[in-house]
């Protein structure tokens, strides 16, 4: 189930489902650990002794959406036999490790109602169930699960009062011990356990009368701390914080943070659409909350597709982070791409190259990269993994000029990643040696890995004149070279009229194609390899839309031809694979990349509507799209797919602009030709491109 409401600060990110139910908490590093582990924290309401737990199946009507330009929910649900009105709003404080639910109760019945809030925790600390703890703390009235260093805080304010006055503590998971929710539905009233060890969950309650067609509000709030020999003073400290201040003023300081955060950068949206600049800034927001404070993009932390896979996207992939940097870099965010190129290097290994992934502290992550093939070894990387790092920091050094901050990381980073670029290659054609895909399903000599080295390599050689090591610079430029006309010889197939997706070697040295039309064909002219009005680039992304578009009313565009992830159908003529965010924005950016006038450039603009319009309602990207109903598949929000949208309403603002400016070149010249007076002023405002 689709995640449709994140709300994060770099350190405490928590998920809720379609149905307004938490199923993620992730502390103390966005990615890791998740205490909930996609289980279903329940929200329940009684009113006048009639139950209902929040969800669709249980009459609810349920709205989810943000505030605009914040990390504040916007939810409104609505139960028609409990007449009432609840309207929410929950944040994750920008920066506490704590988030806040404000609930306004509107009464609708015809007299005074009481109305009583269940809120239910099911945490596996540190991701197991085992060995957790729960109990209610007297000295404040609060209910805390703790486990090891990890300790969670739950609180209430209802009628002025705060404190935890009704909960319910206890086990679950064993026959006839459900979890305390069960408590909550029978008649309402929590039996007031103090504690449980073991696989446990909590109720919390908070009753209220509400007057006929009144409203009344009640707060809720939950921290999270580490704690270190049973010392639970992180918590006390925020929670002493929260009653002294007052819930409503973190909503308030939060608000007013990231709506400053969302607009800080002036743009001119020129002719987009308030709903495509809406989306925008929520892409911007919704990726902030998918990266951890200490460098890690995180692909996406939708827990659901555990049961797909038995793993999640909870990890760092280079490739995804670099792109994702890029993107921040264009909008005028820096410091957060800055942390990612640090954590690059501090995981850069001593050979210079960057593996499969990797958690957010750092570690190694999971992979299915194997290091020899029957009795050959091998290195199990993506090498555009490697390569686009070094690229797009290049992009980002080239935008901010921040010397200071990119000096540590030439030796380190850069450096390193090159010479092993320029080592790394196949011998016959100088072209990258063997690596996996960015699909990360085949291996061989890519041309979207060719692209990328390609431009990993020029970056290098431009970092390397920066600091004057004029060897370096015309080694890396001179591998650059190589590479460039190895694509030129082996990856052009005259054959197909286009570059092929891949080849190999054989041991009798001759060359495999792999003719397949794959989306991926768009890192030809994305990096610099090649213009985008090269004729051949050109043939090659006219087969790629032509052969990947789904001919289905949802449209959108397929990795490659039969694409067997979370595939659908095996119709593959007219869906050659569900229809991927990013692999549809990238026509959109050869659009935009080829346009040589406005009109043209306007070509990519219903492209960014099909993202628009298959969005949820709430603003986040999946990953991919069902190519029949348009619903979310995979992972969502999947931050590659945010990452690219802005990216591509950024490279349109700015061929727009220099399209513009390049219009009023003639109109420059036949006034200068009029030497009408006070022409020199307006030669300086603007200065036109000739």
């Amino acid at each position: 189930m689709p995640r449709d409401l994140p709300i994060g600060n770099g350190q405490l990110l928590i998920n809720f489902d379609a149905e307004y139910r938490i199923r993620d908490v992730y502390y103390p590093f966005v990615g890791k650990e998740n205490h909930a582990g996609g289980h279903v924290f329940r929200f329940g309401v009684m009113v006048n002794q009639k139950f209902r737990w929040v969800g669709r199946q249980e009459g609810w009507e349920i709205q989810l959406g943000y505030e605009a330009d914040t990390l504040l929910t916007q939810v409104r649900l609505h139960h028609k036999e409990l007449a009432v009105t609840l309207h929410l709003q929950d944040c994750v404080d920008f920066h506490e490790s704590l988030m806040v639910r404000r609930i306004d109760i509107e009464n609708h019945n015809p007299s005074a109602s009481e109305v009583r809030l269940f809120f239910h925790q099911d945490f596996r600390l540190s991701e197991s169930e085992i060995g957790d703890t729960a109990a209610f703390d007297p000295r404040n009235n609060t209910i805390v699960h703790y486990k090891g260093e990890r300790y969670f805080l739950i609180n209430l304010l209802c009628d002025n009062e705060v404190g935890v006055q009704h909960y319910a503590i206890g086990q679950k998971g064993f026959p006839g011990r459900e979890g305390t929710w069960r408590d909550a539905e029978d008649d309402g009233i929590l039996s007031g356990n103090p504690i449980a060890q073991g696989t446990v969950d909590s109720v919390v309650a908070a009753h209220t009368w509400v007057p006929a067609g009144k409203v009344k509000t009640v707060y809720f709030w939950m921290i999270a701390a580490h704690a270190w020999a049973g010392r639970w003073d992180g918590l006390h400290e925020v929670n002493a914080k929260v009653k002294e201040r007052g819930p409503e003023s973190f909503l308030e300081r939060t608000r007013a943070y990231w709506r400053l955060w969302a607009r800080k950068e002036p743009i001119d949206f020129a002719e987009l659409s308030p709903s495509l600049v809406d989306l925008y800034r929520r892409s911007l927001l919704i990726l902030r909350t998918q990266i951890d404070n200490h460098g890690a993009i995180i692909a996406a932390n939708d827990s659901d597709v555990t049961q797909f896979n038995r793993d999640t996207y909870s990890y760092l992939w280079p490739r995804d982070g670099a792109l994702v940097a890029h993107a921040l870099d264009l909008c005028g965010y820096p410091e957060v791409s800055l942390r990612f190129f640090q954590f690059c290097a501090d995981v850069l290994t001593q050979e210079g190259f960057l593996l499969h992934k990797y958690n957010p502290d750092k570690s190694l992550a999971s992979s299915w990269h194997p290091w020899i093939i029957g009795k050959e070894p091998q290195i199990p990387i993506q090498e555009d993994e490697t390569a686009l790092v070094v690229w797009a920091l290049w992009k980002h050094f080239q935008r901010y000029r921040d010397l200071e901050s990119v000096k540590p990381l030439y030796g380190r980073l850069i450096r390193k990643a090159a010479d092993f670029m320029v080592r790394y290659r196949e011998p016959l054609t100088r072209l990258p040696a063997p690596s996996y895909d960015l699909w990360e399903e085949r291996r061989g000599i890519l041309s979207f890995t060719c692209a990328a080295v390609y431009a990993g390599l020029q970056a290098a050689a431009e970092f390397a004149r920066t600091f004057g090591e004029e060897s370096n610079a015309r080694k890396y430029s001179q591998a650059a070279q190589e590479i460039r006309e190895g694509m030129d010889a082996f990856l052009f197939r005259p054959e197909l009229g286009r570059f092929a997706r891949m080849i190999n070697v054989t041991p009798a040295r001759s060359i495999e194609v792999d003719g397949a039309l794959d989306a991926s064909l768009w890192g030809l002219f994305a990096f610099g390899a090649y213009p985008a009005d090269d004729p051949r680039v050109a043939a090659t992304l006219q087969q790629v839309t032509a052969g990947l578009t789904c001919r289905t009313p949802v449209g959108g565009v397929a990795r490659y031809r039969n694409d067997y992830y979370h595939q659908v159908t095996s119709d593959v003529d007219q869906v050659p694979g569900n229809p991927w965010f990013i692999c549809t924005l990238w026509q959109a950016d050869y659009q935009i990349a080829k346009a040589k006038d406005l009109t043209e450039l306007e070509q990519a603009l219903p492209i960014l509507r099909w993202v628009d319009e298959h969005k949820l309602a709430s603003g986040v990207l999946a990953e991919q799209v069902h190519p029949y109903s348009g619903a979310p598949l995979s992972v969502s929000p999947l931050t590659w797919s945010h990452a690219t949208y802005v990216s591509t309403v950024q490279a349109y603002l700015e061929k727009r602009e220099q399209l513009a400016q390049r219009g009023l070149a003639p109109a420059y010249r036949k006034l200068k030709a009029l030497d009408l007076p006070g022409f020199g002023y307006v030669h300086e405002a603007p200065t036109p491109i000739e």
